[in-house]
């Protein structure tokens, strides 16, 4: 499977608020950041407490892949998030960084 396409699968493990099908997709050491910024989610198993936080506070949660590049070991989805149906949704770059066939980081620009 291709980078771009285990990223896709990770969003729809997110959209399905499924965190432990997404962090399967993730070595153990893999964290979330903010872009050349401080990790927000640390670990497996940091950042699967961290979703099924999220996944709490907002139910209807889903993100939209507007479109998908790979290069090398990355991968770059350009998603429109919606928290929820009454909010405005927002739009972030994701650039996944991988070992193998596992993503070992997600970085975000906002």
């Amino acid at each position: 499977m291709s980078n771009l396409a285990i990223a896709t699968q990770m969003i729809a493990h997110y959209n399905a608020q499924d965190a432990d099908a997404y962090v399967a997709l993730m070595t153990d050491d893999a964290c979330e950041a903010g872009y050349r910024g401080a990790v927000v989610r640390e670990g497996r198993e940091g950042t699967r407490a961290g979703l099924k936080a999220m996944f709490a506070e907002f139910p209807e949660n889903r993100a939209d892949i507007v479109t998908g590049y790979q290069l090398g070991g990355y991968a770059v989805l350009h998603e429109r998030v919606f928290r929820s149906a009454s909010a405005e949704p927002f739009e972030v770059m994701s650039i996944y960084s991988f070992e193998g066939d596992k993503c070992s980081r997600v970085e975000f620009v906002r």
